[in-house]
This record gives C-alpha cells, structure tokens and sequence, in this order.
C-alpha cells in the first residue's frame, strides 16, 4: 500500500498542470485542502471536475493565481467563480467526456480522487461516482485516492486496483450530501406549477437536478401513471413512487 499524508500526495502536483478532480459526492475535500495549502507554491494549475460538491476551496477569489477552474458541469458553489472570470465552463455532453481524455485533447496530468478502501485483492471502488473518473484515472499521468472508509463500493467498470495509485492518503470523512425537501422559494414553485400543469397522466419524464425540476416533482402529486427515463434525479422523486404516482407501466 502506498499510504501517506495529504500533504507528501498534494506535492505531487507541480506548476502548470492539468489537474482532475472527482466530482458529485465523490469531491474529496481533504485532499483539496491540503492542495489549498500548497496554493503559495503554485501556479496556472486547471482543475478540471464535473459538479463539485460542498465547499470548493479552490475556487475563493485568494487563490485565483494558483488554480484557475475547468468546469464541464458548472455546480453551485463554483457558478460565482466561473461569472467572474476566475473559470470556465465547457459545454460537452457528459458520454463525450472520456473522450476528450483518451484522445489527449484534454489530457490530465494529475487525477486526484476518492475511493473505497481496497479489497482482500486490492481493488478499491469509485463508489457514488464513476462517470468520467474511470477514464481521468485510466489516462491519467499521476493519481492520487483519497481512501475513506464511507465511501460505499459500487461494481463495475468503478474498480481500481491500488497499484494505479502514485499516492493513497487514509481519510475518515462523511461524503458531502445534498439534502431534498426545500423547492427554492416561490419563484420555482410557481415554475414547477406552471410545468406540472403541461405534464399529462402517463407522461415520462426525463429531469435534472436543482429547484426548478424538485419544484416540478413536488407539483406531480394529482397525476397518474407516469413514467421516469432519465440520467439523474433528486429525492422529489421518491414520494412519487411512494404515493403510486409514478409506475413506469406507459414507458416503451
């Protein structure tokens, strides 16, 4: 096992890099912050993540000399980076992605991530998010896992075996969560109002995430039979299936 501290597995990345950083749940924190520290020493380093969650350290305004923001799915807390000049937004379809990785015309120097604990022959799993990550490690010249033992382990194409590690630093953190419930003020209320009203008995839905589309979801709760085909979904979804609302029985 290569185990270290985050600080000997951020020394990793030097200037100028392309640095990939896991996304969704997967954000490894730890790890950014230890990078936060580093951020003295270095410069022109692009981040490359889709949908970062909880605090994006990297992104406040005292570290725009260090790191400069790549984002391919621009989430909250980087959306004020991104407006200010501090980052950019690639439109891409998310499948694309990989691509832009295996073909170099995105090619990462660093792919920093956040994984499973290894199993009993060395596999530790990308857990709540695979997506793009399999490829940036794949391609990857350096990667560096952030081990915690709360990420879950996910089957499939999500495996790694430690030996693709450059560095592994042990972390015991809860995962960032993003809580439901709350549709975003009136605004989106009345949007998902308005939505649900052009949505009929039956329909298949296809969402997004964010409060527009849980307002459409807590709007749904009159309609019948519908169906779910999508790529993502909040826990808006989940008294529809409850209540009987949504049963998938109209999808082809």
């Amino acid at each position: 096992m290569k185990y270290t501290t985050g600080e000997e597995a951020v020394s990793l990345i030097k200037p100028n890099s392309r640095l990939f950083v896991h996304g969704g749940a997967a954000t490894p924190h730890f790890l950014l912050r230890k990078l936060a520290e580093r951020a003295p020493d270095l410069w022109n380093i692009e981040d490359v993540s889709i949908s970062l969650q909880g605090d994006a350290v990297i992104a406040a305004p005292q570290f725009k000399d260090s790191f400069r923001l790549n984002s391919l799915f621009v989430s909250q807390n980087v959306r004020e980076a991104v407006n200010a000049g501090r980052g950019d937004y690639v439109p891409i379809f998310l499948s694309e992605i990989p691509i832009l990785f295996q073909r170099g015309i995105l090619p990462i120097d660093v792919a920093m991530v956040h994984v499973s604990p290894p199993d009993k022959h060395g596999f530790c799993s990308l857990g709540v998010s695979v997506d793009i990550a399999i490829s940036a490690v794949k391609n990857a010249k350096t990667v560096i896992a952030q081990v915690n033992p709360h990420m879950p382990r996910t089957l499939g194409d999500g495996l790694v075996h430690v030996d693709e590690f450059d560095a592994m630093v042990e972390v015991n953190e809860e995962l960032p969560e993003v809580l439901g419930g709350d549709a975003g003020g009136e605004i989106p209320k009345r949007i998902g109002a308005f939505c649900a009203e052009l949505i009929e008995d039956g329909a298949t839905l296809q969402m997004g995430i964010g409060a527009v589309p849980d307002a459409v979801l807590a709007s749904l709760t009159n309609h019948k039979e519908l169906g779910i085909h999508t790529e993502m979904f909040s826990d808006g979804i989940i008294p529809l299936i409850q209540k009987g609302i949504v049963t998938n029985q109209h999808k082809r």
